[in-house]
């Protein structure tokens, strides 16, 4: 490991002095201001098909999971049922059960058992890495004042894209929704660079998921059972093929 790439897994050294939940807030921001654009967009979404804000807001504030609440959003237009809802969103946010396991390892073995409850509903993408990259033993409330101040911006940014989303211009509101997309882009386009297995496993995915809107029976399975087929069927025959092996550090 290189000298570089060292620094990039540690806090700042100027700013050890903060409180870790100061420091926390301040490294939240810049996760808050992606979230906040990206949840407007959801917030318009999920005013096309009816959910007021309120509605909008709560769902944001307890999944905090954009994959996820997209997911929703979808199955909610197509009346799916509780059953159907409740296993796909548990499908698409799998990975935040695996981000768990490892964070809990970063805790020390004397804190409080409370935060092993509270800590799992802090992680997404951007705070797991964060969390993750503090050396030694993670302090709580630096993950807690991350969540505060993100959890703040998407809630926001998705009652706002609720509210507004009827007052501003057509051309507005089709732009942001397409950042939707694009996030889903951004998320798979750079593995996929790196990794032609990856790579292949994205056409595969494309393909598949097209297939399954086209083909006479297939057609006719409802959204959310869709994602939880292909999802348990790629990924399981992925990991079986090609598991990842753990690199072991000198």
């Amino acid at each position: 490991m290189t000298q570089t790439s060292k620094k990039t897994q540690e806090i700042d050294p100027g700013t050890r002095q903060l409180p870790w939940f100061v420091r926390g807030l301040r490294d939240g921001i810049p996760i808050c201001m992606g979230y906040f654009a990206v949840s407007f967009a959801l917030g318009i979404t999920a005013r096309g098909i009816g959910m007021n804000a309120l509605q909008a807001g709560l769902m944001s504030a307890g999944m905090v999971a954009s994959a996820g609440e997209f997911a929703a959003i979808n199955l909610i237009a197509s009346h799916a049922g509780v059953f159907e809802m409740i296993t796909t969103c548990i499908v698409v946010n799998m990975r935040y059960f695996l981000m768990s396991c490892s964070l809990s390892q970063k805790l020390s073995p004397s804190l409080p058992f409370y935060h092993r409850f509270l800590l799992p509903y802090c992680i997404t993408d951007e705070i797991f890495g964060l969390s993750s990259a503090v050396k030694g033993y993670l302090e709580p409330k630096y993950t807690y004042g991350m969540t505060i101040v993100s959890v703040a911006g998407w809630t926001t940014g998705t009652v706002l894209g609720v509210l507004l989303g009827n007052i501003m211009p057509a051309w507005a509101v089709n732009a942001l929704s397409v950042s939707l997309y694009g996030m889903f882009l951004a998320i798979i386009i750079p593995p996929a660079r790196e990794n032609r297995f990856i790579l292949g496993l994205v056409v595969i995915s494309m393909t598949a998921s097209g297939l399954f809107s086209v083909l006479p029976v297939l057609k006719e399975i409802s959204v959310g059972f869709k994602v939880i087929i292909l999802t348990l069927a790629i990924a399981g025959a992925a990991a079986v093929i090609h598991p990842v092996e753990e690199r072991k550090e000198a």
